[in-house]
């Protein structure tokens, strides 16, 4: 008994296949450098996006577009992380390491949200180490020292006065990479989002292999008939 794909021409099949090898390998390619870079930086997590404005320190805000190469983060930056030794973070404030960390208040919740924010200063009780963190734009004097007031400890985050300890920080920001995290915010706010690309990436098969295809066999059909001289 024939199989559906029998029915098409074999110079589909062949394209169908052809497509099918593509895609495969294009996800292989991605999560093969996803899982590299992974190991390379001591994570599990080394990509994420940004997702506020917390450490934008312009004054009129950030729309993720403007002002993008201020030395700072930016809502759609996509950030590289490394994890590091917690007495390795450097705590010279304003030019401290920025981190990666989950709040005190919400260990019993570890899928929420991870905190981006730059670390203030840093001490150590009973051999571990804490640190007070805040957002860059969530003090208008930034870079001046800022007031314990400002610090994620004291409110703005969580209350109990207690820097992030250790075991909290997923690691440090080593690179930023602007506006393409704006992709995962559009698609994060859009039910649309999904099917929109699972539509262009159909229109890509189409337009790469379908269509060539189908052109190829209209040409081999017309010349078949020229040789034959059949009209």
């Amino acid at each position: 008994m024939k199989t559906q794909l029998t029915r098409y021409p074999k110079i589909l099949q062949k394209d169908y296949v052809k497509a099918a090898v593509t895609i495969g390998l294009m996800a292989a390619i991605v999560l093969g450098f996803y899982f590299g870079l992974a190991v390379a930086l001591g994570t599990s997590v080394p990509l994420r996006v940004v997702t506020s404005g917390s450490m934008c320190t312009a004054e009129n805000g950030c729309d993720g577009w403007s002002c993008v190469f201020d030395p700072t983060l930016h809502r759609g930056d996509i950030i590289i992380i490394q994890a590091v030794k917690p007495e390795e973070l450097n705590a010279n404030y304003p030019n401290s390491d920025i981190i990666v960390f989950q709040k005190p208040n919400t260990r019993e919740n570890p899928d929420e949200t991870p905190v981006v924010h730059r670390i203030v200063e840093k001490y150590q009780v009973d051999g571990t180490w804490y640190f007070q963190t805040k957002g860059d734009g969530n003090d208008l004097n930034w870079p001046a020292t800022p007031d314990v007031s400002y610090y994620d400890s004291h409110g703005n985050l969580w209350s109990t006065g207690e820097g992030v300890p250790q075991d909290l920080v997923l690691g440090k920001v080593v690179m930023r990479i602007p506006y393409f995290g704006h992709i995962t915010l559009i698609m994060q706010g859009s039910d649309f989002a999904v099917p929109l690309v699972v539509l262009l990436i159909v229109l890509l098969i189409v337009v790469q292999f379908v269509i060539p295809a189908a052109r190829a066999k209209k040409r081999k059909r017309v010349e078949q008939k020229s040789k034959t001289g059949k009209p």
